[in-house]
């Protein structure tokens, strides 16, 4: 067999040298620039995120940018978008450009207003649950099955007779009533699962009060899965006081919201289609845009995907 002779020239050394073992591989960051890091990079949601400023930008402002008074009446019903009317107007005259970003404030009012509520009670009930346990434990579930088998258009129903009130105050109520369960159940399993964790073991073992490990340990190392969760809810929350509206069980005049343009517009949709399809397009444009910002949320402050 062939003899064959090496050199040292032929070779070349892998991996870190003495010189540089001490070098940081990536540069220090907090877990919530790292999420943002991740954000960014998912165009999707990016693109969401912006869409859902420009629409809230434009229900603080669009009123003011048409030049009419949402609820002022004119002479000129049932016109067709123009420069005059961007989006047309109404059968009573009134601007739909003013009339749609009026009524996406009371929308986006209630359904991030209430997300909020039904998060924060349902967070605060699934961590009391689960950090208890046992008896009390299987009570307090029990109470949230009850609860979540009520139909909240019923509890909306109830409570538009006895308040005699159909404002925002009376739909929040409802919709908050019955909607905090499911958070409750989710952060209850999140809590479960921390409940064996050693930073919480010895918490307990060095006598730390019980609130202090909820508020202090297990709230904040459940804080992505809230915050994802209230993304998802939010977009429940504007469906439900569009259907109520719709349907005539939410806001009434002269308020307005888009499900309330809806109905108002649906028995001419065959005439004046344009009336129907910018409240419409607005509804589902937020919807969208909330899903869509949830789930790079999810996947960004998912800390298994970190790179």
């Amino acid at each position: 067999m062939e003899d064959k002779h090496f050199t040292d020239a032929q070779f070349e050394i892998v991996g870190c040298s003495d010189a540089d073992a001490e070098k940081l591989g990536r540069p220090q960051t907090t877990y919530w620039k790292d999420a943002w890091r991740r954000l960014k990079k998912n165009h999707l949601a990016m693109i969401a995120m912006i869409l859902l400023i420009l629409i809230i930008a434009l229900t603080i402002f669009g009123p003011a940018i048409s030049g009419y008074e949402y609820e002022k009446m004119s002479a000129d019903m049932n016109q067709g978008p123009s420069m005059k009317h961007w989006f047309g107007t109404d059968s009573l005259g009134r601007d739909l450009f003013a009339r749609v970003w009026a009524g996406g404030r009371v929308s986006i009012i209630i359904g991030v207003v209430g997300a909020v509520i039904t998060t924060i009670i349902g967070s605060i009930y699934g961590s009391i649950s689960a950090f208890i346990g046992g008896r009390t434990d299987s009570v307090m579930m029990r109470i949230v099955e009850i609860i979540s088998s009520i139909p909240y258009l019923i509890v909306v129903i109830l409570l538009s007779l006895m308040l005699n009130d159909s404002g925002i105050g009376s739909i929040l109520l409802a919709l908050c009533l019955v909607g905090w369960c499911p958070t409750a159940r989710l952060v209850r399993g999140q809590i479960l699962q921390l409940s064996s964790a050693e930073y919480v073991t010895a918490a307990k073992t060095l006598g730390v009060p019980g609130w202090k490990i909820i508020t202090r340990h297990m709230i904040p190392n459940t804080l992505s899965v809230i915050i994802v969760n209230l993304t998802f809810r939010i977009p429940g929350y504007i469906f439900s006081e569009s259907f109520l509206s719709y349907v005539g069980l939410g806001i009434k005049t002269p308020d307005t919201s888009w499900g309330m343009l809806a109905a108002s517009a649906q028995p001419n949709i065959f005439f004046y289609p344009y009336q129907l399809f910018f409240p419409a397009l607005m509804i589902g444009l937020t919807m969208l845009s909330f899903t869509l910002f949830g789930d790079g949320l999810r996947d960004a402050l998912d800390p298994k995907l970190r790179r």
